[in-house]
């Protein structure tokens, strides 16, 4: 069965503005073998930068991603009148400005491609006594708001939206917040974060129940700041006017990042790939569930602690990998990881179903329809459902090649360069720019890992030959 239709896309190598794009050609086969140290987690690199600036006193960073998405986040908080020095090689110096510091910013807060910004940035702003305005490109400014805008109003906060509820946020202040005992109809992390940082300047309690466990950083971190957070099961609840102690941060390595390594080496004939001191949250690792589940050799080793987080080093080699039905409770903790997931599914043996998924549709680009067309265009029978997705795989055999396109999605454009590893002919990936948001270097670090990849400056339309 076809895939649904994307969403409507530029010409191929082209962008809205008729401009060369960027992207990839991947040769087929070959290997990844030795060490790759992946980037620092974009999750905690926000919120590291979120909760210095408002604590008292100085937080060094060490490990910061310096991708597009987390240097958004600091721009914004340097535009609120918060002194940061840095990035350097990944380390950042804070000066905190206190709860009630920021400063009203001089223009819009442009957050670029970054949702988890704009969606935490939305709560914590909510009770400032200056007005702000949020806004990003093009991708973001069509992903829905309303789910933390709604809750925020309950609250007490006033926020416009477009007609459609998303981006420009434009967020008035208010009196005060008052907190509310809220439950979320979809898992979000993003969403119980942004509820929480505004629960920070709210009259009482703001309790956030969750449907399903999803990433619990911003709760470690406001520990980790001497901010006091309770859990009870699926709830959790903050008091307001507490005050941050400034703390040092240490960023692991991102396992959304690693996704991709361990799924390729997974695939790839004779592989046998180390990852040092990767984050192993347990919110996060559905990705290493998951892919042991369909038959992968991933080796966790030296588990230790990385200031609130614990990490450790992962071990790949290629396995020959059997079709799953995944547990639906694995998808909150998988949810940033399944475009490369599906490209362990295309190369396995057997089906691979995913449903309770509908949380793909409104990433970056639309996960499901996107990659389903473009594994279709590699000769792999994909079969779109409404909250999921049905994948045959190849098994013992090779994807065709071909050109896909990631509709300017950083991980469906990294998905597919890894893809080429067991493809028969060359893999054209349009449109990879997005990559920088997470992943910086990522080419140049799969290259040395054994990816035989070139980054182009534009992309023929065709089948590369």
């Amino acid at each position: 069965m076809s895939p649904d239709p994307a969403t409507e896309k530029p010409s191929p190598g082209v962008t809205d503005a008729g401009m060369p794009v960027r992207g990839y050609r991947v040769a087929p086969g070959g290997t990844l073998v030795g060490e790759v140290g992946v980037p620092g987690d974009k999750s905690i690199s926000h919120r590291a930068i979120m909760l210095g600036a408002l604590a008292d006193g100085a937080t060094e960073v060490t490990g910061f991603l310096e991708g597009a998405d987390s240097l958004a986040t600091l721009a914004a908080f340097r535009n609120m009148g918060v002194q940061i020095v840095g990035p350097e090689a990944g380390r950042v110096h804070i000066q905190g400005v206190g709860r009630d510091g920021l400063t009203a910013p001089n223009g819009p807060l442009d957050v670029g491609n970054a949702g988890t910004a704009m969606r935490l940035l939305c709560g914590l702003l909510a009770g400032q006594p200056f007005e702000s305005t949020l806004v990003g490109d093009a991708s973001l400014s069509r992903r829905p708001m309303r789910r933390v805008t709604d809750p925020l109003a309950q609250m007490g906060a006033a926020i416009d939206t477009t007609p459609a509820g998303t981006a420009p946020l434009r967020i008035h202040p208010v009196d005060r917040l008052h907190g509310i005992d809220y439950a979320m109809p979809v898992a979000s992390a993003q969403v119980k974060s942004c509820l929480l940082l505004a629960g920070l300047y709210a009259d009482g309690e703001t309790c956030v129940t969750e449907p399903a466990v999803t990433r619990d950083h911003t709760e470690r971190m406001l520990a980790t700041f001497s901010c006091p957070v309770q859990r009870d099961g699926a709830r959790v609840c903050l008091r307001g006017g507490s005050r941050l102690t400034a703390a040092p941060v240490a960023v692991p390595a991102d396992i959304s990042s690693a996704a991709f390594f361990l799924v390729g080496a997974s695939i790839a004939a004779g592989a046998d790939l180390i990852l040092p001191a990767v984050g192993v949250n347990p919110t996060r690792i559905g990705v290493l569930n998951i892919l042991r589940a369909m038959g992968a050799d991933i080796e966790i080793a030296n588990r230790r602690d990385c200031g609130a987080e614990p990490v450790a080093d992962l071990r790949v080699r290629s396995a020959r990998l059997s079709g799953i039905e995944i547990p639906r409770d694995q998808v909150p903790l998988a949810i940033d990881e399944f475009p490369a997931l599906f490209i362990a599914a295309a190369c396995a043996e057997g089906e691979t179903l995913l449903t309770g998924a509908e949380e793909l549709r409104v990433k970056e680009s639309d996960r499901i329809a996107v990659m389903a067309a473009g594994l279709v265009a590699l000769g792999v029978d994909a079969e779109v459902l409404p909250d999921g997705i049905r994948i045959r795989g190849v098994g013992n055999g090779r994807l065709t090649g071909g050109t896909v396109h990631s509709h300017g999605d950083h991980r469906i454009a990294m998905a597919f360069a890894i893809a080429a590893l067991r493809a028969a002919e060359p893999v054209v990936v349009q449109d990879s720019a997005n990559v920088d948001t997470s992943f910086p270097g990522f080419a140049a670090l799969a290259a040395g890992a054994g990816l035989d990849i070139e980054e182009t400056a534009a992309v023929a339309a065709e089948t590369a030959q």
